[in-house]
């Protein structure tokens, strides 16, 4: 390829992976599908092509259906232990970000909503939340009609409503004291001081390190108090599975405050929180080694020299 094409194509790789990200909820597969559209815009009759950034993104949303649909894929998260990738804020993955919409359609819990739709309603919801695309667009990326593109996005918006809960965005600051405060209680062992913190309907999921065959599903503040005070509590077998003493700092992951466990330098594992009213309604912990790639190599970049907040 000559250098413009390369340049046209460069410019909107960073659009593309977020893309794939949201429809995949893997950062590494993200990267696989726009790696692919790039040898597919190699290999194409550029002259032909009159608008690029609309035909890349056909090729990319189809090369995501295509994985969606595998049987691979459909195996693995049939088996009821997936979540998604996560990763750091500011990761360019998880652009654009300009309103609530897009912000929620990346975070931890609607990607984690998703699974539950078909290949083809999650592109339309991705493609209109995310990226304001306009039904006849959606129609032509997808080779559908402009009503069941209507249809689609309708669709997965009522089954990502009745099951999300009503969310209004949190400051920064206020979350980060709230998570700090379960940090030390956690860390310390006081399980009614975690009992407070928690809503009434609170609940949690953890892929158990990927040594768990299916997620690890709590619900209620007593049963998720006393899971975390178990999993923060230090141990010696704890320092020796870990192989180290883990350093708790805190981040942000797709949009939500976190606590990040560091240990010999590289990120183990993730708990990512929602806060609603004052109080966390939700954790996600993800500590999988596979999951965690592309977030730790941004920490390594970006975060490694940070004061942890508690140390084992």
């Amino acid at each position: 390829m000559d250098r413009t094409a390369v340049d046209r194509f460069e410019a909107g790789r960073a659009r593309l992976a977020s893309l794939a990200y949201r429809l995949l909820g893997s950062a590494a597969d993200a990267e696989d599908a726009v790696q692919d559209a790039y040898l597919r815009w190699q290999a194409a009759d550029r002259d032909l092509i009159q608008v690029p950034e609309a035909w890349l993104t056909k090729v990319v949303t189809n090369l995501c259906l295509d994985q969606l649909r595998s049987a691979r894929v459909r195996h693995e998260r049939a088996a009821g232990a997936w979540l998604p990738e996560p990763l750091l804020d500011g990761d360019p993955m998880l652009g654009p970000a300009a309103t609530f919409e897009q912000r929620e359609s990346v975070s931890l819990a609607v990607l984690t909503l998703m699974e539950r739709l078909a290949p083809v309603e999650r592109a339309a919801y991705v493609l209109r939340e995310a990226f304001s695309y306009s039904h006849g667009e959606i129609a032509e990326i997808l080779d559908i009609t402009e009503a069941a593109s209507q249809q689609h996005v309708h669709r997965a918006r009522h089954r990502i409503a009745a099951e999300r809960r009503a969310r209004t965005e949190v400051d920064p600051a206020a979350a980060r004291r709230i998570v700090e405060a379960f940090l030390a209680a956690a860390v310390s062992g006081r399980t009614d001081r975690l009992v407070a913190m928690l809503t009434a309907d609170a609940t949690a999921v953890s892929d158990g390190a990927g040594l768990a065959r299916r997620l690890l599903r709590m619900q209620g503040p007593h049963k998720i108090a006393s899971l975390v005070r178990a999993g923060f509590r230090p141990t010696p077998a704890k320092r020796q599975l870990a192989g180290g003493s883990p350093a708790f700092h805190l981040g942000r992951v797709n949009g939500a405050p976190a606590v990040l466990a560091v240990v010999a330098g590289r990120v183990a594992g993730v708990v990512a929180f929602e806060i609603r009213d004052g109080r966390i309604a939700a954790l996600h912990g993800i500590a999988a080694a596979a999951r965690l790639t592309h977030l730790d190599d941004a920490w390594q970049r970006h975060g490694a020299d940070a004061a942890p907040l508690h140390t084992w």
